[in-house]
């Protein structure tokens, strides 16, 4: 099994990776911190998030093996090989776009393209992505994703956006590899206001969630 081979086994396994746009550096880590506290071990650091490489090189020295590690919201191809030299073991863009996904992929990390219609989901596949990621999620909901899965069986889709701890065993049943959850996962004003307990718990909840809705 290549290294790719086993980070998306590990993302497929875990079920799940939280989107952070954190609001600073120190604030950043601390959730990723809370989240892992909580069992959620997939992190995707976004370029959003300010000093974005730097938190993702700080977190890749204090967790290690520990996490599942990537970065996303690429939207220009310079971030692929930044991000892969940073330390992401995967790569996350919220649209597909040709010389992008080039970049992306050349990294050999697993790469996920944002798509929502029919043809961007083959364009993204054309292109060589490994998990189509369904954005934004919330738009159509599990129903959609089902619709999707129909034609294309036999393409990884990971809805983001939209995903919460009640709706997880919709969207696994509508055939989910993963899924992303970001603010309903890790709100950003729970860290500006130093709850991570509250992060933390919320964090147990999504695992019990995953868990149950695998088991039915």
């Amino acid at each position: 099994m290549t290294d790719k081979e086993k980070t998306l086994k590990k993302i497929h396994d875990l079920g799940i990776l939280a989107v952070i746009r954190g609001p600073s550096k120190e604030l950043t880590l601390k959730m990723v911190a809370a989240l892992v506290e909580g069992g959620v071990s997939g992190i995707e650091i976004t370029f959003t998030t300010p000093d974005a490489l730097e938190v993702v090189s700080a977190l890749e020295k204090e967790f290690g093996e520990r996490i599942v590690l990537g970065m996303g919201t690429l939207t220009r191809p310079g971030q692929a090989a930044a991000a892969c030299e940073a330390g992401a073991k995967f790569l996350v863009s919220p649209h597909t776009e040709k010389k992008l996904a080039k970049k992306m992929v050349a990294t050999g990390l697993p790469t996920m393209l944002g798509a929502l219609t029919p043809s961007e989901v083959m364009k993204a596949r054309k292109y060589g992505c490994d998990v189509v990621k369904i954005f934004p999620g919330s738009l159509g909901g599990p129903a959609f994703m089902k619709s999707l899965k129909g034609p294309f069986p036999d393409i990884p889709m990971m809805p983001t956006g939209g995903v919460s701890d009640q709706n997880l065993a919709d969207w696994f049943k509508a055939g989910a590899f993963a899924v992303g959850a970001g603010s309903n996962l890790c709100p950003k004003e729970y860290a500006l206001a130093g709850d991570f307990e509250k992060i933390t718990d919320i964090a147990r909840n999504y695992i019990t969630a995953i868990k149950a809705a695998r088991t039915n």
